[in-house]
C-alpha cells in the first residue's frame, strides 16, 4: 500500500467529519473477491494490534481468574475483575452482562476457562466475545489487548472486512500505520490479488477509496 496516497486518502476522510458532538472513529473496509468465506478454512479470525491504538476508542479490559491472579491482573493494569463468583451473578443479570460485553474484552485464567464457558459463554459466544487465555507476561498481555482489532467473519459470511483502526483526532500518519498493520495481516491470510477494493471513512463520513 502506497504510503502518499494512504495518507491522502485520510486527509480526505478527516476533511468531511463536519461538526459533531462526539469524536468520530476512523473505520477501514476491505472488500474481497474470489474467496468463499462460507468456507471455515477461509474464514477470517484475527486479533491484530494496532501499533498507535484506538486514539481513545479503546475498550475495557475485563480479566476473569481466581483471588490471587486477579491481584497481579490489577497491578498489571487490568480495568475490572471478575472471580469465579462474579461469573455465575453475572450469568444471571443479562442487562449487566450485555452492558458489560459492549464496552469490554476479556482474558481469563486458563484454568477458569471452563467457568466461563458454563455460565457466560452461550452469550459471549456468539458475539465474539469469550475470553482469550491470559498467559505469559500479564501487562504485555493485557496492553496488547487494549489495542486490538478483531476482524472475524459471521453471520452471511459476505466477503468485507471492517475494521476501527484509530479516532479523528489521531495523527494521520499513526492513523496510516494502523491501517497498514490491519491490511498486512489480512492479506497474510486471504491473498493480496483477493482484495477488490479498501476504503477508509469517519463514522459519519463518506468512504474514500484507497489505492490498494
Amino acid at each position: 500500500m502506497d504510503r502518499k496516497k494512504l495518507l491522502d486518502a485520510i486527509s480526505k476522510a478527516l476533511e468531511d467529519k463536519g461538526k459533531r458532538k462526539f469524536v468520530q472513529s476512523v473505520e477501514f473496509v476491505m472488500n474481497f473477491r474470489g474467496v468463499d468465506f462460507t468456507k471455515p478454512e477461509n474464514r477470517l479470525n484475527l486479533d491484530i494490534p494496532l501499533p498507535h491504538g484506538k486514539g481513545g476508542k479503546e475498550p475495557q479490559v475485563v480479566v476473569i481468574g481466581d483471588e490471587n491472579f486477579c491481584a497481579e491482573a490489577k497491578k498489571a493494569g487490568a480495568d475490572q475483575l471478575l472471580m469465579p463468583g462474579d461469573l455465575a451473578a453475572l450469568g444471571g443479570d443479562l442487562t449487566r452482562l450485555k452492558a458489560l460485553a459492549a464496552k469490554s474484552v476479556f482474558l481469563a485464567q486458563p484454568n477458569q476457562m471452563g467457568n466461563v464457558a458454563k455460565t457466560i459463554g452461550q452469550y459471549l459466544g456468539p458475539r465474539g466475545k469469550i475470553p482469550k487465555p491470559l498467559v505469559g507476561n500479564m501487562k504485555d498481555s493485557i496492553e496488547r489487548t487494549r489495542r486490538s482489532v478483531r476482524i472475524a467473519s459471521k453471520g452471511k459470511y459476505l466477503p468485507v472486512a471492517h475494521a476501527l483502526v484509530g479516532s479523528e483526532s489521531m495523527d494521520p500518519q499513526k492513523i496510516a500505520e494502523n491501517i497498514e498493520a490491519v491490511y498486512e495481516a489480512v492479506t497474510r491470510k486471504v491473498g493480496q490479488p483477493n482484495v477488490r477494493d479498501a476504503y477508509v471513512k469517519l463514522t459519519m463520513g463518506r468512504p474514500v477509496r484507497l489505492a490498494v
